[in-house]
């Protein structure tokens, strides 16, 4: 036992580390609020659930177009200075939520995180890859998921204890601490990495390139669209969830928060393991097993939100998202280090770019056409997104023949 817990351990730089508790963090300010912001703007401030999805999905749209900008700017500047500039535009943003009282001042506030959001995944990824060795790169990514998912699932069981839809200065506190979280995390940033990384300097030495060389990139554009398929059907359902549980099945928000944290625990604890499972055996069957996973779990949400409420609702919510937190553990032993493996290096700010755009697009279009669907029919809602895990789940295997064959497996790691 003690030889596998040792083995778990994954070596990572201290730049890395340093990295990695900055985004714990920043994380937990997010947790404080991503479970809460449909309720904060529906139930709190009167925005009808329709026009709530589109303030929700504005982060992520404005992303579209922020994220393709930030590519050249990593390849050119290198990961850091854009991760600084995206911090301070991240605590503007999401402190001025606090200030929305009417759906223009949603939008505007959403705009401006969008900005900092598509500036924040290329650099903070491609500065991750470029200070890890290649045959850490999936233990650095499978880190990356914990402490996101930690830091998400203890802001979520604190912002539960705080946020009550009766008291709206509640909601007023949890955005002005997420704000003060990307500020601490820009100053352990500027402790973690002083410097422009050596292999970030001499990248930028290297004659330039273009998205058009990126785009005719067939396997990782074939990534990119089965990781669009998986966020819109899978991971932007959490933004949907809690609103659904509180008024479909009567969860309170304290018991919306523990949902969160029990999914988040599971992450915590299975990432490692699965990172190091994952080690030599086929991506893209991983990433077809948790197609599966995600789907039984939004036919659950769909069975449970129809015939159950309270605490009986809130306890198979939490074993559902729990079941949920596997196949992110799965996403996370794939997505980031096959994108690396399948990246030029010297285009690797724009390759990540790329790959945050199906993050973003998923998340724009998932609350988007997902409040308005809530609003029609709450239970079918997750039939429909169950459907859609269920077609990616195919499509993975499919898709495993366009795969470069050394890039088909995760790597194992060389004794140091």
């Amino acid at each position: 036992m003690r030889g596998y817990l040792s083995s778990l351990n994954p070596h990572l730089p201290r730049s890395v580390q340093l990295l990695q508790l900055g985004g714990l963090v920043s994380a937990f300010g997010n947790g404080l609020l991503i479970p809460f912001l449909f309720l904060y703007l529906h139930n709190v401030r009167g925005i009808g659930l329709g026009v709530t999805g589109l303030i929700v999905g504005t982060n992520a749209l404005v992303s579209l177009v922020a994220g393709p900008i930030s590519g050249p700017l990593v390849d050119r500047y290198g990961g850091r200075s854009v991760l600084a500039l995206a911090l301070v535009i991240d605590a503007v943003g999401f402190g001025l939520f606090a200030l929305v009282d009417v759906p223009w001042q949603g939008f505007a506030a959403a705009a401006i995180v969008g900005v900092g959001t598509g500036f924040f995944w290329p650099a903070q990824s491609t500065l991750l890859a470029s200070l890890s060795p290649p045959d850490r790169r999936h233990a650095t990514f499978a880190m990356q998921r914990v402490m996101m998912n930690l830091g998400i699932g203890l802001g979520a069981l604190v912002g539960g204890v705080i946020a009550n839809v009766d008291r709206p200065g509640t909601f007023v506190v949890l955005f002005l601490a997420d704000a003060a979280t990307f500020l601490v995390y820009l100053g352990v940033l500027m402790v973690a990495v002083p410097h422009v990384s050596a292999r970030r300097s001499d990248a930028r030495q290297e004659r330039p390139g273009s998205y058009g060389q990126v785009l005719r990139n067939g396997s990782f554009m074939a990534v990119v669209g089965l990781n669009t398929l998986f966020i819109f059907a899978g991971m932007s359902g959490f933004e949907l969830l809690p609103v659904f549980a509180k008024n479909e099945a009567g969860v309170s928000e304290s018991a919306i928060g523990i949902i969160f944290f029990v999914n988040t625990v599971v992450i915590v604890v299975a990432q490692l393991p699965i990172a190091k499972l994952s080690e030599g055996h086929r991506r893209m069957r991983m990433l077809s097993v948790l197609g599966i996973l995600w789907a039984g779990c939004w036919v659950a949400v769909s069975i449970v939100g129809g015939s159950l409420d309270g605490r009986s609702a809130a306890i198979l919510f939490a074993v559902a998202m729990g079941v949920f937190g596997i196949g992110e553990c799965l996403h996370g032993a794939v997505q980031a280090p096959l994108v690396t493996d399948l990246a030029e290096p010297r285009l690797l700010g724009r390759y990540m770019a790329m790959s945050a755009l199906s993050w973003q697009f998923g998340f724009a279009l998932g609350p988007m056409i997902g409040g308005f669907l809530l609003a029609v029919t709450p239970g079918g809602t997750w039939l429909i997104w169950a459907a859609m895990c269920t077609i990616g789940a195919g499509l993975a295997l499919l898709l495993e023949r366009t795969i470069p064959v050394g890039a088909r497996r995760t790597a194992v790691p060389q004794p140091a």
